[in-house]
């Protein structure tokens, strides 16, 4: 049997309970790991409470929580080629599929080796806050001498993002309350607090020209406000509001095409994905609350090799 943590219908913390189910096989393009790690992400209450549910489909409850992982891959599908049983890996779980669980199943093309200079829990945190922010940029084209802009610099994909910026000689300001300045200024980023004075008036006393792009993780009315900084409405993304385009901008969905070069950086020293609190796989019910309270530092990860102390 393989332990789990899920939900047994859609709604919020209430519907979360641990169970035991077979060890799960994999499809055609699927691949079976041992978890090592899961990666904790806004996504994974967003999925519980029903926000993303598909109205026709009928879930076969209960379901795991979590969308990536890294492993050791113990089995695979007919159609999966270029992975091995013992391969370490990292990647994305297949529909209805979670991560919080001591096996996962993975998606084969949202799958890739872990180089061994990082660890497992630095590979669980890349799959999505990595791959989105990897994906925000080269949509954007973010180039030397020029200026982004992150509302909400502070989690995963503000982490990412900003380093990923800084490397390609772009100057970065990321929104976030002023308990984030040591976070932000350790990623080379300008700290705009929230909490300090109205954003836009700050940005114009820093950048009286505006910023050339801007990656939103907040969305809503703040995402609106600063929408005003812009240049060129085109170079606004966001990966947490379709109202975007109403602005002139755009929605991301999170690729992962940038992953493996990616954990390449990572293993190389130049990105770091700033895993600041990590959970026993006991605590998997606290690690996801500290993420939906929405003031998450960095990013958080599930740890199924720490052991909760007594």
């Amino acid at each position: 049997m393989s332990r789990a943590y899920g939900y047994t219908s859609y709604g919020g913390p209430e519907t979360e309970t641990w169970f035991d189910r077979p060890e799960p096989a994999p499809g055609p393009s699927e691949l079976v790991i041992k978890v090592k790690a899961a990666g904790v992400n806004p996504v994974d209450y967003k999925i519980r409470s029903g926000a993303m549910a598909n109205p026709q489909a009928r879930p076969h409850f209960p379901l795991v929580l979590g969308v990536e992982a890294a492993g050791v891959v113990v089995a695979r599908g007919s159609d999966v080629e270029g992975f091995a049983e013992g391969d370490e890996v990292m990647g994305k779980t297949a529909p209805a599929h979670g991560s919080y669980a001591e096996h996962a199943v993975l998606l084969a093309e949202a799958t890739t080796r872990k180089p061994p200079q990082i660890s497992f829990v630095q590979a669980a945190a890349l799959p999505v806050a990595g791959g989105t922010a990897w994906d925000a940029l080269e949509k954007l084209g973010v180039a030397e001498g020029e200026t982004l802009l992150i509302n909400g610099v502070g989690g995963g994909v503000g982490v990412m993002a900003a380093q990923l910026t800084r490397n390609r000689g772009a100057a970065v300001f990321g929104v976030g309350s002023e308990t984030k300045r040591s976070l932000t200024e350790s990623l080379g980023a300008t700290l705009v607090p929230y909490d300090k004075g109205d954003v836009v008036e700050q940005m114009r006393e820093l950048l009286p020209g505006g910023v050339d792009a801007i990656v939103d993780v907040v969305g809503g009315e703040p995402m609106r406000h600063v929408a005003i900084l812009i240049t060129n409405p085109a170079r606004i993304v966001s990966v947490v509001d379709p109202g975007v385009a109403e602005l002139g901008g755009s929605f991301l969905r999170s690729g992962f095409a940038g992953v493996p070069a990616l954990a390449a950086l990572v293993a190389a020293g130049k990105v770091d994905p700033k895993v600041l609190q990590t959970y026993p796989f006991d605590e998997a019910p606290q690690a996801l609350r500290a993420v939906e309270s929405g003031h998450a530092l960095g990013k958080i990860v599930i740890d199924l090799e720490q052991t909760t102390q007594a």
